[in-house]
């Protein structure tokens, strides 16, 4: 029976040199995976993303993360005597904006991830769920879920 040496060249044990260039590859990969994700990171925490109601009557915007972060109420749309038709064009509103959001993240994170961010989704339970804490658009990002 032949056994190997975990310190000889080229067996698991050794992590360095030319005996494991797979691993050194998957380094590599994973470190600019990670670089691309704090570019995307940083770009969604500053995007602003847009949606309306009424054709155009309500704009909603929001952050990358989803975060309500401006509202504009065209005076058309107040009317003192329905204001539930207001608040149902505010509420349609934000949820377009909202759902703009996640479809920016969605394309963000597969462009860092080059098209693993499915992969990091069904990890961590999906977009809002727990994972990885902190980054729009990946599981467990704040406000996405």
């Amino acid at each position: 029976m032949v056994m190997s040496n975990p310190a000889a060249p080229g067996s698991f044990g050794d992590m360095g040199g030319d005996a494991t260039p797979g691993f050194g590859s998957i380094i590599e990969q994973a470190q600019k995976m990670q670089a691309a994700l704090l570019v995307a990171q940083q770009e969604l925490a500053e995007a602003r993303v847009d949606g309306d109601a009424g054709g155009g009557l309500v704009t909603a915007t929001v952050n990358g993360g989803g975060e309500l972060v401006g509202l504009t109420i065209s005076p058309k749309a107040v009317d003192p005597a329905d204001t539930e038709t207001l608040a149902d064009l505010i509420l349609a509103a934000v949820r377009d904006a909202t759902t703009n959001a996640h479809k920016l993240a969605e394309q963000k994170m597969a462009a860092a991830t080059g098209g693993l961010g499915g992969m990091l989704g069904s990890l961590g339970g999906g977009l809002g769920g727990p994972g990885l804490p902190g980054l729009p658009g990946l599981p467990g990002a704040p406000g996405l879920g």
